[in-house]
């Protein structure tokens, strides 16, 4: 439990000095709060991962994108197989 807050706390801290090196060399102030801004929306998705996780809700959208994969395999081998014949 430990190393997966570590992990996370390097993440964020990991991130933010990203977030800050790009900050520094955008050229113009225009841009500066779009950087901001969407910055500030990964963070809020950063910071909500260990709630997210607490109530088994991170593991939702992979279960969906793992389902239209292999969907998509079947259809795609289906294909093959017509194609071949």
């Amino acid at each position: 439990m430990l190393d997966y807050i570590y992990e996370w706390i390097e993440n964020i801290t990991f991130y933010m000095v990203i977030v800050v090196a790009a900050m520094q060399m955008v050229p113009g102030s225009s841009y500066k709060k779009y950087i901001r801004f969407f910055a500030g929306l990964i963070l809020i998705l950063m910071l909500a991962g260990p709630i997210l996780k607490i109530f088994g809700m991170s593991e939702f959208p992979n279960a969906e994108y793992q389902k239209e994969l292999e969907e998509i395999q079947n259809a795609t081998k289906h294909m093959e197989e017509i194609i071949g014949e």
